[in-house]
């Protein structure tokens, strides 16, 4: 299976540039002022199309979102906060391509993610912290085994370069890939490019 790969929390120029040489999937910016990754200045470097750019919000009122969407030439938008079906319906509607995230605890009920199949390309289970994302901790993969739905998801939550087996064994058919961020940091919002590359040359993208 070739996974996808989202690096997230990026905000360095440089640092971005380096990111593009390994040639991810998706890099995330966060808006989101109470993230350490929050993003306020556009990064001055050109992200080639293939690499898809995506914008992190949590419970921003839609004006906000369509404003940086314009602004940062967004390709993905990914709601991580109680966004409901018919706000993700509003933005597919203007043309947004959409990512859902749901935090997982072992009581989740999977049931709430089919109210927004019809509006998500993907969704993105990630574990509960104390922070919306960059936690660094990592859920019990196997409550997913309860998604039964027909929406591909993407993996977060604290996965790092110690991990590379257990991305490659978890096993659901709508598995398609992964979410990094603080595990492969020097610092909040400043990647280790080199881990990263390792990592990825492992996982055989």
């Amino acid at each position: 299976m070739m996974m996808k790969l989202k690096v997230c929390g990026m905000r360095s120029s440089e640092n971005i540039s380096e990111l593009i040489k390994l040639n991810p999937d998706f890099i995330g910016f966060i808006f989101h002022e109470k993230s350490p990754r929050n993003v306020i200045e556009l990064p001055q470097v050109v992200i080639p199309k293939n690499i898809k750019k995506t914008g992190v919000f949590v419970d921003k009122p839609m004006t906000f979102i369509q404003e940086k969407a314009k602004r940062f030439d967004l390709d993905y938008i990914q709601l991580h906060g109680k966004e409901s079906p018919k706000f993700c319906k509003i933005l597919q509607a203007e043309g947004f391509r959409l990512i859902k995230a749901f935090t997982i605890t072992s009581n989740f009920d999977f049931e709430q993610t089919k109210a927004y199949e019809s509006y998500c390309e993907f969704f993105l289970f990630d574990a509960f912290g104390k922070q919306a994302g960059g936690n660094g901790i990592t859920f019990n993969w196997e409550l997913l085994q309860k998604y039964k739905g027909n929406t591909p998801f993407l993996l977060s939550g604290g996965i790092n370069n110690t991990m590379v087996k257990d991305v490659l064994d978890f096993n659901h058919k709508q598995y398609k890939g992964i979410d990094i961020n603080s595990g492969f940091e020097l610092k909040p919002a400043i990647k280790n490019i080199e881990q990263i590359k390792t990592f990825k040359d492992a996982l055989k993208y």
